[in-house]
């Protein structure tokens, strides 16, 4: 049975979704936004976007569905774990492997995988199609990710990431020659107004900031470092395509003309460092680029 919870605002100015986020501290913002997105939030009895700054007085009404019944099956799948305790693990994911669970797709992901090595040793909060998952990389972009083993930890990640207090580097190769060797992106990204299934530069998108450095450059390609200061769906990818520099290998950014048959990006989660959930002191991971990456760069190299 569906849960409601009404709440009366007292202080107006921050957005519906914001507001929501620090009145119910049990869900994540990620998991109000959506109920926000699919029509289960109403305000005084209409459905507002997330960007709707909420005023003294205005009724909202939230709606949370009851929990779907799935059988996500444990698979006795190998995974990489860098580093595991009693609150966290941390995984380097490789490529071609989807994080989570979806429609038509309950089997291979590394759910399936931690669901066997960890039992029932995975936070709750994000339900049971994503249990222990703070937050997802893309099915072709490889390395570190963290998963929280309950609940307290789960919250206590997600809301270092909301705050933007996670080290997220990440290791690319993208077309072009850059005349500057760093730079800042700092543009809103939402869904494309021309193909729902893309993300885009759109003016009322969400504000989105990436750090760039290049590392190597090539005749044709650079190899670059990029720090995420948010962490909007496919924002390297958008952002480095909104200067000129497509990832090598994109499928849907990048040129229709791929180099050597690369059909993944090569994006991979270099470095992941934040404070620890119990300890509270900074811990910070790092992975080794994958063989695909590492050879592509010996080839670029070498041209």
């Amino acid at each position: 049975m569906n849960e409601e919870i009404i709440l009366n605002v007292e202080e107006a100015g921050l957005r519906l979704d914001k507001y929501l986020d620090e009145q119910l501290a049990d869900y994540t913002r990620s998991f109000l936004q959506k109920q926000i997105e699919e029509g289960r939030v109403t305000v005084n009895g209409k459905v507002q976007p997330a960007r709707y700054k909420v005023k003294q007085g205005d009724e909202l009404l939230v709606i949370i569905p009851e929990p779907v019944e799935v059988d996500i099956v444990a698979e006795n799948i190998p995974i990489d774990i860098v580093y595991e305790d009693d609150d966290i693990i941390i995984v380097n994911k490789p490529q071609d492997m989807v994080v989570h669970p979806a429609p038509g797709n309950y089997t291979g992901t590394l759910v399936n995988a931690l669901l066997y090595h960890c039992k029932d040793g995975l936070s709750g909060i994000n339900g049971e199609i994503r249990p222990g998952i703070v937050h997802r990389i893309d099915k072709d972009t490889s390395g570190i990710l963290m998963i929280a083993k309950n609940d307290k930890a789960h919250l206590m990640l997600s809301n270092l990431l909301k705050d933007h207090h996670i080290t997220r580097r990440y290791h690319a190769i993208v077309y072009g020659n850059f005349k500057e060797t760093e730079g800042t992106i700092e543009k809103p990204i939402g869904r494309s107004p021309k193909d729902r299934k893309k993300m885009a530069i759109v003016q009322d998108g969400r504000y989105a900031k990436t750090h760039y450095r290049v590392i190597e450059q090539f005749k044709q390609f650079a190899y670059v470092e990029l720090t995420l200061y948010t962490g909007r769906t496919h924002q390297i990818r958008v952002h480095m395509t909104s200067i000129g520099h497509p990832l090598l290998g994109d499928p849907v950014y990048g040129p229709s003309k791929m180099m050597w048959g690369i059909e993944v990006q090569m994006l991979h989660a270099k470095v992941l460092g934040f404070e620890h959930p119990t300890t509270g002191e900074y811990v910070e991971f790092t992975s080794e680029l994958p063989e695909l990456f590492s050879t592509t760069l010996d080839k670029l190299r070498k041209m």
